[in-house]
């Protein structure tokens, strides 16, 4: 029997060398695969100053990567989808997608951070000039921070037509009651999206009609009750209790009872860069099975030698850069304001599938030591678990996509 060589978990995927530092001196090139790498570039080099044990501290203490945060608001990452007018970077959902499909690459966690790029549809194409005026500024400088999408509550799930939340008008101001489950990073941001409905639903033509969206400012709101819930994974997510919110007239986003269409505009960018993170983790994921089978040496050989271990491997692989091509073109569809629903429930159901087999397929490649903290596996093993489920779970995508693309009976 040969010896066994087990390789040192800081020599594997070491960071590459920077070579931009700020997006804000980014230069937009013609072809987009340029301006992509040099987000990649700009991305990897902040990453470099958040190694993996940055990361699993955090995890192990439950704790916001705030460091982290603040490091991507400095660089003119999270206001990439803000327009130059407002101090913003003027980029598009694609190379939102690149910066955070990037970060999880590199074994970091975009999650904590992920809800700026998508939340900031909402106000962008549907807020009013003096909404934009007054807060995107302030959020793409990093005065403020718009980290919490409050939808999803006990009685509905996934149906989002049966929330219950109200907010009632009453002057020159609603006044809102309910609760909301899963909510995450409210304890981190400044400010918070919440869909409620102003017109109850028995008093609707159409269940999706009645419902608004409204813009919290968390610093002076009370009657908000926040109860944090601890899960597998290091999510900062919370219970909401709502009790006698009062939330001024103007902070009601575009049209009172209309919020559930401009809610799946933010779902729609919300499904493309979550597919895009679980995109980012599964490369991780396969370039650490792969340089672990290249170096672990079981039986005089290394283990990659065996197709057992290396075809599991490139099926991974094979799957995830599928997925990949689907999630560009939903960016691409979302970015020209054409249609997209369709395309970004089918890149967040085949990326998180390519993402899940490879976690899997590393897993097993590690075998044993997948399971030591110290080589990031289970952390991120647990992380991708989430893609599966939520945002939107597999089985609500093939819904929908049965219904509205296959012209399916509603199921």
């Amino acid at each position: 029997m040969g010896a066994s060589r087990h390789p040192d978990p800081e020599h594997l995927l070491e960071p590459c060398e920077p070579l931009i530092t700020e997006v804000h001196h980014m230069r937009i090139f013609k072809n987009p695969d340029d301006t992509r790498e040099a987000i990649r570039s700009s991305v990897r080099a902040l990453c470099a100053r958040f190694p993996p044990k940055y990361w699993r501290t955090l995890d192990a203490q439950r704790e916001y990567p705030h460091e982290f945060v603040n490091a991507l608001t400095e660089a003119g990452l999270l206001a990439a989808l803000i327009p130059p007018e407002y101090g913003g970077t003027g980029l598009g959902l694609l190379e939102a997608s690149t910066i955070l499909g990037e970060i999880n690459h590199l074994g970091g966690n975009a999650s904590a951070c992920h809800a700026q790029m998508y939340v900031m549809n909402v106000l962008l194409r549907h807020g009013s000039q003096e909404q934009k005026n007054r807060f995107l500024p302030e959020i793409a400088a990093g005065r403020l921070r718009l980290q919490a999408f409050a939808v999803t509550e006990p009685n509905s799930g996934s149906d989002t037509t049966a929330i219950e939340t109200s907010a009632v008008k009453s002057g020159d101001r609603y006044i809102v009651n309910g609760q909301k489950i899963f909510i995450s990073r409210v304890l981190q941001s400044d400010l918070l999206i919440l869909l409620t409905r102003t017109t109850p639903r028995a008093e609707v033509r159409k269940k999706t009609d009645g419902m608004s969206v409204f813009l919290l400012d968390l610093r002076t709101t009370k009657g908000l009750e926040v109860r944090p819930i601890r899960t597998m994974l290091n999510h900062a997510t919370n219970a909401l209790f709502l009790e006698n919110v009062e939330v001024p007239a103007e902070n009601l986003i575009g049209e009172e009872g209309k919020g559930f269409s401009y809610i799946l505009d933010g779902m729609n960018a919300e499904r493309v860069l979550v597919a895009a993170e679980a995109i980012g983790d599964g490369q991780w994921f396969i370039e650490k099975a792969a340089a672990y089978a290249k170096e672990r040496v079981v039986f005089g050989r290394p283990i990659g030698a065996n197709q057992g271990v290396q075809f599991p491997i490139a099926k991974a692989h094979t799957a995830l850069n599928a997925a990949a091509l689907m999630t560009e073109n939903a960016a691409v569809l979302f970015d020209s304001h054409q249609a997209c629903a369709a395309e970004a429930n089918m890149a967040k159901y085949l990326a998180a599938e390519a993402a899940w087999e490879a976690a899997n397929v590393c897993m097993d490649t590690f075998g044993g030591y997948g399971f030591a903290e110290e080589y990031d596996v289970e952390r991120k093993f647990r992380e991708v678990r989430l893609f599966i489920n939520a945002p939107v779970s597999r089985n609500m995508a093939l819904a929908y996509i049965s219904q509205h693309v296959l012209g399916l009976p509603r199921s």
